[in-house]
């Protein structure tokens, strides 16, 4: 009788089970181990997800200009919300269904891909999650083999130990290759699309899904059939996933792609340049620039260009005079057009400013009582002790009211105001508004600086520009880039002053074909010899300064500010607003008189020295000159706001003199033939001088 062996459990086996948790603690265990030892041996370098391209961005954070990062690709910086979500969900659908499930390794798709390998005897699907790419895109290109798996799963382990899905998700968008030199979407979207990637369409969203598989075979720019092809496979597995449904799939498919690579974009390009000499360690710049007003300035003056010299250049600077923001800068027509100089810098290089300071000389005339616009000057052949300056045209108007001289740039009366106010005091109020001028080498300060006997860059002149519509004073101009900070500088002109000058610029006739639009005021000028042409406007939002010449100086025959930049200008304008904006309003204390109505002594401009002998010599008693007698003034005592003080001005007399408003003293003996008086209430008011003999001026007028 056979005995049937013991097969029962002894009672000293364990049960499989109880030891299953000592194996899969033994197996985190060596997991841990095995990436601290990975840490240790071979650390993560993420340093390539910041050796981006530098980036210049406007004040939205749109694209003007990006470069090339060091190693000649283009690695735009992106963030996920940069992309078309559609985008994100095609990507993660096709590459990596459970992104958000795994730790960098998917092991249901490596078990799947392994399987397949050894049935087909090939590789039929990678089992590589977006991590894993991640990881291989860190570490550059290498050739397949089971090592090379293995290092990325482990480097994909540590990958997610430092960086969350979304920094994932960044990176691989970051640096996908798309072939050629093109790294991360951002590039690739811009280079083969013209667009950003926050705008994709369905079939651009596949394709850009389906380049990274095999960039190089794929591209559109080369293997167009390829591309079409890859796409469309993309489309048809989204639709399988759902992802697409089947009619958007079906026309996606019949689109047609562009076989081309573009230009990336190049705006505001010195200003691009510049900030990326300043940036040191930035990857990105974002300044004031409004792309959309930069680009179609850019494409006035690519128009505009045509038809001149192969040598001429154009230059155009809009700014924001409320804030002093510079919304765009053109410094030439084509940055890397060599012919033209196009690298010059024209908004910043240093020109003869021809004509365009005149409105200054004319203010400083008006503030210091010498003129009002109404007054009449004489236009003629003058000797300057022996400068003798002519006008532009060769001719002489005679007899004109001074608005009407400075509305038609007369040199002879701007001379005449200069040498009255002292051009040592143009200079001086220069630097208040933080605008710096270059006199001629071995020169002193002359009256030749009024016709353009300086130089002054294009960035200045309209800095200068914005104190007319602020009555007075100048903002600094700021673009995100250079060091100055913005804020307004130290009053360049007295408010009734600035607004005599903004009235009589927005009273000269506008370029033929532009129309005749009050709202804008501009002044024109022409530098010695045709060498540059100006033209300075502003609105009530927006000073813009156009300049037309040659960066080496040379002549250009029959170029001027009125023919040349002022057409420029009012097109520019256009282009900037629909409608300009509202000049400001009169302010108070203007004097809106005819020439009749103005006290005798300031019908007629008299040069200062001529006055000084009339009074000082003759004996004369003293004499209110303004405010005349009966005026009504409107010092803004309604308002409560800005109110002004009233400047009261003499002739005549012998100094020292007493100053009384309502019998009460101004201020005590003073040398001085002005002074400015506060009025605390609304009404009639008696002003009186008295001059060192006892000589007695007053007038009677009303303020409010």
């Amino acid at each position: 009788m056979s005995v049937r062996p013991d097969i029962s459990p002894s009672r000293w086996s364990t049960p499989g089970w109880v030891f299953a948790p000592f194996v899969s603690a033994c197996a985190v265990i060596a997991v841990l181990a095995g990436l601290q030892w990975l840490d240790r041996s071979y650390p993560l370098d993420l340093g390539k997800l910041a050796q981006t391209s530098f980036v210049a961005e406007d004040r939205n954070g749109k694209l003007l200009r990006g470069f090339a990062a060091k190693d000649g690709r283009w690695r735009l910086p992106v963030k996920v919300s940069d992309v078309d979500p559609r985008f994100i969900k095609m990507l993660l659908a096709y590459e990596d269904k459970r992104f958000y499930q795994h730790r960098g390794v998917d092991v249901l798709a490596l078990t799947r891909s392994a399987g397949q390998m050894l049935w087909h005897q090939r590789i039929v699907s990678g089992g590589s999650t977006l991590t894993m790419q991640v990881a291989r895109l860190l570490e550059g290109p290498t050739k397949r083999s089971v090592a090379v798996k293995l290092r990325q799963i482990g480097r994909a382990l540590q990958i997610e130990r430092v960086l969350n899905k979304q920094e994932i998700l960044t990176a691989y968008l970051q640096l996908a290759p798309y072939g050629g030199n093109l790294e991360g979407i951002r590039a690739a979207s811009l280079a083969y699309f013209g667009k950003e990637p926050k705008v994709l369409n369905a079939a651009e969203a596949a394709l850009l899904v389906a380049l990274p598989q095999s960039p190089e075979s794929r591209r559109p720019d080369r293997f167009k059939a390829r591309a079409v092809a890859a796409r469309n496979r993309v489309l048809a597995r989204m639709v399988l996933s759902g992802v697409v449904t089947g009619a958007d799939g079906e026309r996606a498919s019949q689109l047609a792609l562009y076989a081309g690579r573009r230009a990336l974009p190049a705006f505001a390009a010195h200003l691009s340049d510049q900030a990326k000499r300043s940036a040191k360690s930035l990857t990105r710049a974002r300044t004031t620039i409004d792309k959309h007003m930069q680009a179609s300035l850019e494409a006035l003056v690519a128009e505009k260009i045509r038809v001149m010299g192969k040598k001429d250049s154009i230059a155009i600077l809009v700014a924001d005079h409320r804030n002093g923001e510079i919304l765009a800068q053109i410094a030439s027509p084509d940055f890397f057009n060599q012919r033209r100089a196009g690298e010059v810098d024209m908004i910043n290089a240093l020109r003869s400013p021809g004509s365009t300071l005149k409105p200054f000389i004319y203010g400083l005339a008006f503030e210091a009582g010498v003129v009002h616009p109404a007054s009449l000057i004489e236009d003629n052949r003058h000797d300057f002790s022996g400068y003798r300056p002519r006008n532009f045209d060769l001719s002489y108007q005679g007899t004109v009211s001074v608005e009407r001289a400075l509305q038609l740039s007369l040199n002879i009366p701007a001379i005449k105001l200069l040498q009255s106010v002292g051009p040592d005091k143009l200079l001086a109020r220069f630097r208040r508004a933080d605008v710096h001028v270059k006199l001629p080498e071995h020169e002193s300060v002359g009256l030749a600086i009024g016709l353009g006997g300086l130089g002054i860059s294009l960035r200045d002149l309209v800095q200068l520009y914005t104190a007319l519509p602020r009555g007075g004073k100048a903002v600094r101009l700021v673009d995100g880039v250079s060091i100055k900070k913005s804020g307004e500088n130290q009053r360049s002109l007295a408010k009734v002053a600035s607004w005599y000058v903004q009235k009589a610029l927005a009273g000269i006739a506008a370029p033929q074909g532009a129309g005749d639009n009050a709202n804008i005021a501009f002044k024109t000028g022409t530098s010695y010899g045709y060498r540059d042409a100006w033209s300075v406007g502003f609105d009530g939002r927006y000073v813009i300064g156009v300049w037309v010449g040659r960066p080496d100086g040379a002549s250009v025959p029959g170029i001027t500010g009125a023919s040349v930049a002022a057409p420029i200008l009012f097109e520019a304008f256009g282009r900037v607003a629909s409608e300009p904006a509202t000049l400001p309003e009169m302010p108070p204390g203007v004097l809106a008189l005819r020439n009749v109505q103005l006290p005798e002594v300031l019908r007629r401009f008299t040069p200062r020295g001529a006055m000084v002998r009339h009074f000082a010599g003759s004996g004369k008693a003293p004499q209110i000159v303004y405010p005349p007698q009966g005026a009504k003034v409107d010092l803004g005592l309604k308002s409560g706001a800005d109110q002004m003080p009233l400047f009261i001005k003499m002739q005549g007399g012998k100094a020292p003199f007493r100053w009384l408003a309502n019998g009460k003293p101004i201020l005590g003996k003073a040398l001085r033939r002005q002074v400015q008086w506060q009025p605390d209430s609304i009404g009639f008011s008696t002003l009186t001088v008295l001059d060192a003999v006892g000589r007695v001026a007053s007038v009677r007028v009303f303020v409010e």
